[in-house]
């Protein structure tokens, strides 16, 4: 820990993207990424707390599924996930072995969520949103709003009709949750 913020050492990184592509290689019978060296890491790979894991296929979405909060161990939470992109996202067919070598992975581990009373709280860039009305809900994390350059309004509105399925101004309504996310992929760790 840094600062007494979560924080993820570069060995942890490392790890942690290591072990999604090798989950995902075990769904072929393959073993081709070697394990990676967890005594070199920290022990927040062990921390409980939700993570997502991105796979982007020459820059563009591929799968992503992920958890906001956690009772396992993060490094088996990545495994999970990553498997669970590659085979279940609902929006894709599931990856095939022969597209393994031009997938990137993505993580993004989340801080626990963060109830908020005013949207002015939210940082757009820096917090991603968990919104959650009745037993519908939506999530959308921090670097979503950058990629799309929504503003909040769009960021909260598309959350609530596109994700949760409460209609555009659904939020107005919900409760909403805020988190920040570390976010890293194999395409800087190279």
């Amino acid at each position: 820990m840094k600062n007494s913020e979560f924080y993820l050492t570069t060995e942890d990184k490392k790890a942690l993207l290591a072990e999604a592509r090798r989950a995902i290689e075990k769904l072929f019978g393959l073993n081709v990424t070697p394990p990676p060296n967890l005594s070199a890491c920290s022990d927040a790979i062990y921390a409980r707390c939700g993570a997502f894991v991105t796979l982007n296929k020459y820059g563009r979405l591929r799968g992503c599924i992920g958890q906001i909060i956690s009772d396992k161990p993060l490094i088996e939470t990545v495994r999970n996930m990553a498997v669970s992109a590659a085979r279940y996202d609902y929006r894709f067919p599931p990856v095939t072995a022969s597209e393994l070598n031009v997938i990137s992975i993505e993580i993004s581990v989340l801080s626990p969520l963060r109830k908020i009373r005013d949207i002015s709280e939210i940082e757009l860039g820096k917090h991603g949103i968990y919104i959650v009305k009745g037993s519908r809900s939506g999530v959308f994390l921090p670097q979503v709003a950058t990629e799309t350059g929504w503003d909040l309004e769009n960021f909260l509105g598309h959350c609530a009709r596109d994700k949760a399925g409460i209609g555009w101004d659904g939020w107005r309504d919900a409760d909403i949750y805020i988190f920040t996310a570390t976010v890293f992929s194999e395409d800087e760790m190279e």
